[in-house]
């Protein structure tokens, strides 16, 4: 096990976020370039079946601010259209319905306990 040499480098908090493929480079890379470390994992979304990738990221209390900003600036909404089945028609004629999807979602955990190898 590798001690860490500041304590201030020991991470406090745990983001895990759930963004778009399309932006999930772009995320790790300006994360990156503000020297947080981050983990990949791809995953699909549940709702739409679309690409997703859910990224852990561990922060410092004071550091917490800076990533949720890179995240969200890199993290965009978009519209997208599912077809929907229109009620009382004759022939099952599906409706485009515009959603909203995308951008962060971010979730903090308290880190009780942190070791690396």
């Amino acid at each position: 096990m590798s001690e860490i040499k500041n304590p201030e480098d020991k991470p406090s908090e745990l983001l895990i976020a759930v963004v778009q493929g399309q932006d999930s480079d772009m995320a790790i890379e300006a994360l990156g370039d503000e020297g947080f470390k981050v983990t990949r994992l791809p995953s699909v979304g549940g709702f739409l079946g679309r690409k997703s990738a859910t990224l852990m990221i561990g922060v410092n209390t004071e550091n917490y601010d800076n990533a949720v900003d890179v995240l969200d600036k890199t993290c965009r909404q978009r519209v997208a259209f599912i077809a929907v089945p229109m009620e009382n028609s004759p022939l099952p004629m599906p409706a485009p319905t515009p959603i909203t999807i995308g951008g962060a979602n971010i979730f903090s955990l308290e880190v009780e306990h942190f070791e690396e190898f």
